[in-house]
């Protein structure tokens, strides 16, 4: 390697330390949460995706982390790549010490409303854990119905690394069943929009109409029924 190639490989390796070392810095802040109730360990995050689509469920999810984990890259799940989503979930699925999904159907949804079909969604996702929190860690909520103790923290899913997983966990499962409706029901564009009111769908939802996964409740302003 001639001193020029030797150079610019120290400076590749220079910015990549910069780089994790920058990202281990975030990472240590999203524990602030996370330390400061450490003691009611087993801590549990809780989040949930798909408030405001026209169509498709609603779907929380109920994640414990290890407390030594040294997983990298947690957000909330809107600011990653839907690569990036794909590769954490895979992580916190296998090193979570316990998760559960809840989902609440459209059709749910139009019946009791999207506030407390969120809270049956993540009423459900703690449920289907296999080891009981101390403590539930939510984004922006307070769970009724739920005897653990809580704390509610605004933005959440960018403030605690529980919350953080969580998010992740629950779009990914969210968006893999909206690529499948996408084959149920074609002409939506459900794989691309999950559901969400955009020019398309809204065009697709007015030439076709409704289709089973439609929230009869939400797209009222587009079409009749």
């Amino acid at each position: 390697m001639t001193d020029k190639q030797l150079a610019k490989q120290k400076e590749k390796e220079a910015r990549e330390k910069a780089k994790l070392d920058k990202e281990l810095e975030r990472t240590e802040k999203l524990m602030f949460y996370e330390r400061k109730y450490a003691e009611k360990a087993p801590l549990c995050g809780i989040d949930e995706v798909g408030r405001g689509p026209l169509a498709g469920p609603v779907v929380a999810c109920a994640l414990i982390l290890p407390t030594d984990h040294n997983i990298l890259y947690i957000n909330d799940s809107k600011k990653l790549t839907a690569n990036k989503r794909e590769e954490l979930y895979e992580i916190l699925t296998e090193e979570a010490v316990a998760f559960g999904i809840g989902m609440v159907t459209p059709m749910r949804i139009d019946e009791i409303n999207i506030l407390q079909a969120t809270y049956e969604a993540m009423r459900e996702a703690i449920s289907k854990l296999t080891v009981r929190p101390g403590l539930l860690l939510n984004d922006a909520v307070h769970i009724p119905q739920v005897e653990i103790p809580q704390v509610s923290i605004v933005g959440g899913d960018g403030k605690s690394v529980s919350i953080g997983a969580a998010s992740i966990v629950a779009k990914v499962t969210r968006d893999r069943m909206m690529e499948e409706y996408e084959r149920m029901f074609p002409g939506y564009g459900f794989a691309r929009n999950k559901g969400y009111g955009t020019a398309d769908h809204i065009a697709a939802l007015k030439s076709l109409g409704p289709c089973p996964i439609h929230r009869r409740t939400f797209i009222t302003h587009f079409v009749n029924g």
